[in-house]
């Protein structure tokens, strides 16, 4: 724990801000990354980056914990949809994590890619090998995978460009009148609860187009497709208009319904970034998904 007071030369800057004048050794990304997991007090109190710091505020700051992991290739009979070059495509199943970390640092989608595929891009450190995204443990479907650094950073720009199809499908409680939709309502971490993401007007802007596919007696099922990429963002808002996903028990039902979280990613398209070909990839739900509409038709 390192403690600092904010001197007049810092005194009305952010805490972001602030905390890359005192840390120079350390990265903007970093920090805000610290601070979103509640690693920085501003006089005892957890603070958020866009806090302005005063002269003679004390600041304690708690690195994250250093991830020097030795992450070891496993089997795990990964689903690889796609693969050349440059990228790969694979379909990730349910209750598998993308990357390890504290606690949990085997059967991992990055575990399973050392061991399937030969290259893989070293941009984003040697715990996320040619991760570019992310999906949740409980989600399943497509992701895309860079294999070397030129790939990586074509498609990071391109996520960031808004440039690449997302569409998940997605089983909601409740009937959802209107056919299609948009939500556009910012997303930060929960004030309460910063392992929590929440619809908060201090958050970055989110939106996220629906349209629903069919209705169920008591449930819908949506095509959603993103238009930003915020940290469990189909997620919040769903919740956020009162159409919890079917199996969330962070944001939906403590008490579900089925066989876990009810969302997969399902269609994924990008420009390949050595020949600007686009590409577009279709999944199949999962067993456990199409069980469950299954019994619903039946209702």
């Amino acid at each position: 724990m390192k403690k600092f007071i904010i001197t007049e030369a810092l005194n009305n800057n952010r805490l972001d801000k602030a905390l890359v004048s005192l840390l120079p050794d350390k990265s903007r990304t970093h920090l805000v990354k610290c601070i979103n997991e509640g690693k920085v007090l501003v006089n005892a109190k957890v603070g958020k980056a866009s806090l302005v710091v005063k002269t003679g505020d004390e600041i304690e700051f708690e690195d994250l914990e250093k991830q020097n992991l030795d992450v070891i290739e496993q089997n795990l009979n990964l689903d690889i949809v796609y693969e050349d070059a440059d990228v790969a495509v694979v379909n990730k199943p349910k209750g598998m994590v993308v990357h390890p970390a504290v606690g949990n640092y085997e059967n991992t989608l990055v575990n399973g890619l050392l061991y399937e595929l030969e290259d893989l891009a070293t941009i984003n450190g040697v715990v996320r090998p040619g991760i570019v995204h992310r999906i949740d443990k409980d989600t399943s479907g497509l992701l895309m995978i860079a294999k070397n650094d030129k790939a990586s950073l074509s498609l990071t720009q391109q996520l960031k460009d808004h440039a690449c199809k997302r569409h998940y499908q997605a089983l909601v409680y409740g009937t959802i009148v209107e056919d299609r939709g948009k939500i556009n309502a910012p997303i930060g971490r929960d004030s309460v609860d910063r392992k929590k993401m929440a619809v908060t007007k201090l958050g970055k802007e989110a939106i996220t187009h629906f349209k629903v596919l069919k209705r169920y007696k008591g449930y819908t099922l949506l095509d959603c497709e993103l238009e930003t990429g915020r940290t469990h963002q189909i997620r919040v808002h769903l919740a956020y208009i009162g159409h919890p996903l079917v199996g969330d028990k962070v944001y939906g039902r403590r008490k579900s319904v089925g066989d876990g979280q009810f969302l997969h990613a399902k269609q994924i398209g990008f420009k390949h970034p050595t020949t600007g070909e686009w590409l577009e990839f279709d999944s199949e739900l999962p067993k456990y998904f199409t069980d469950f509409l299954q019994t619903l038709e039946e209702l």
